[in-house]
């Protein structure tokens, strides 16, 4: 079997799981202010393709570069990091 290329992969926070078989997971990052040299927070939101429909609103998950399953589906969750704790 060949090996897949470098994909990237990423960290984030599952803020909906309302579609089925598919998460939205916001990946955030630090940049620094070019003016006031500042650590500011950015984050972007990713689709990522949950086969088994696992995960819930605040779980901690890894995800993985992928082929494109669909329109914004560019993205798959690769392991659960962490359970949101339950309130």
């Amino acid at each position: 079997m060949r090996e897949r290329g470098n994909r990237r992969t990423l960290d984030g926070t599952v803020v909906s799981d309302k579609m089925d078989k598919t998460v939205v997971v916001r990946v955030e990052r630090l940049v620094r202010d070019p003016y006031y040299e500042k650590y500011v927070r950015r984050y972007s939101r990713f689709m990522a393709h949950d086969e088994s429909n696992a995960c819930r609103i605040g779980d901690k998950v890894r995800i993985i570069e992928h082929r494109p399953l669909s329109k914004r589906k560019r993205w798959m969750v690769q392991e659960t990091i962490a359970k949101a704790t339950g309130a």
